[in-house]
């Protein structure tokens, strides 16, 4: 069977989405081709809005069967995809450097690459793509969901499109990036004094911090996670972390409280919009608040916020843990071996350093995160 033709040339429009790229038909099974296909757009005359977007450009859609079938594996329907990535444009986290966005509705994050990473990607897909299939979608790498180049004046810009691995709707207040190593895993003053700092692992020993899930849900964690570790080592890649994000539910509880007496002051007289035809008795309320069900402090939806894990009932104090595997691209090249013989001379052959062969780097990076927890 030959190779599908994934391409498009499509000059001239006057915009274009997404949903442009989308319009081969879902192949029945995969095939080692598609592992190396795109799709491109070009765009020219952008008349309708000249002063906010230029008027040539281009856009190319890697692998776009193979990102679709990945979707599809994290349960993720591509009219949503689409909806999230292009109904509002993203926007940049706070203290974030701009190479780092949210989609507007919170659950696509879209991080700037570069073309160096994108043979990574390339390198990986295949095996990346038979490792989600093993374990059925469930896991704690990043979820690739697309991959894309934006042309513009001659310059590049490389995107990959992830789940968002914090939550669409509950706020992190303390984050970690944990690699198990201890030198140079401190966080800067300059880092320290942002509204949500990226702190690392002599932080989180410092500090004394702890995770607290109850012993089932560490047992599946683990094994997620030496699954996932098994992964990386055989494809030689290093230098990934944990990104611990910890939500507090009663600092969340007290802020909500606050905002809402703000809130009820200039809300007052809109109960008949809100309740709408339900009425306002206490009948018609509570079968409002029986259709819609909102989410409680601390609450999630699991099936969003896949990367989500409550605190235990022994917990000393109700938290949500966001816990996922990032920066997964760094395979164990001429240039790593460089770094880890200079590291080695300058801090002596048994220091933590991170720069360590994949092997090493695994086992204790899982030594590490065996202990976080409480």
């Amino acid at each position: 069977m030959g190779p599908r033709n994934n391409s498009a040339n499509v000059p001239k429009k006057s915009g274009w989405c997404v949903n442009e790229l989308n319009q081969v038909p879902v192949p029945v099974m995969l095939l080692p081709d598609d592992f190396k296909a795109n799709s491109k757009i070009k765009v020219t005359n952008h008349l309708f809005n000249r002063e906010n977007l230029p008027s040539h450009f281009k856009f190319k859609d890697y692998c776009p069967q193979v990102f679709r079938n990945l979707r599809e594996r994290f349960g993720i329907d591509d009219i949503d995809y689409q909806v999230s990535l292009t109904r509002s444009s993203p926007y940049s986290e706070k203290e974030s450097d701009g190479r780092f966005l949210l989609s507007y509705d919170k659950t696509l994050a879209v991080k700037e690459i570069s073309s160096e990473d994108v043979a990574n990607m390339h390198s990986i897909l295949s095996d990346y793509h038979q490792h989600i299939v093993k374990c059925h979608g469930s896991t704690l790498l990043p979820q690739f969901l697309g991959m894309y180049r934006l042309s513009v004046d001659n310059e590049d810009f490389y995107m990959l499109v992830m789940r968002n691995m914090f939550s669409h709707r509950l706020t992190v207040h303390r984050k970690y990036d944990l690699k198990g190593s201890l030198v140079s895993r401190e966080a800067s003053d300059k880092e320290k004094i942002k509204e949500l700092p990226t702190l690392k692992d002599m932080d989180f020993l410092n500090m004394s911090q702890k995770v607290y899930i109850d012993e089932e849900q560490k047992k599946v964690f683990m094994e997620k996670l030496k699954r996932d570790v098994e992964f990386l080592v055989q494809l030689k890649i290093m230098d990934y972390s944990l990104l611990l994000g910890i939500h507090d539910v009663l600092r969340a509880e007290q802020e909500e409280e606050d905002e809402t007496e703000e809130e009820d002051a200039e809300n007052e007289g809109t109960v008949h919009a809100t309740f709408g035809s339900y009425g306002t008795s206490p009948e018609g309320i509570a079968g409002y608040l029986n259709s819609h069900k909102p989410l409680g402090p601390g609450e999630f939806d699991p099936v969003i916020d896949v990367y989500a894990i409550k605190s235990s009932e022994s917990a000393p104090q109700k938290e949500v843990y966001f816990m996922g595997l990032i920066d997964i691209l760094t395979q164990y090249d001429a240039k790593k071996k460089a770094a880890h013989a200079a590291k080695t001379v300058k801090h002596g052959a048994g220091a933590e350093i991170s720069t360590v062969h994949p092997d090493q780097y695994g086992k204790r990076f899982l030594e590490f995160v065996t202990n976080i927890f409480a």
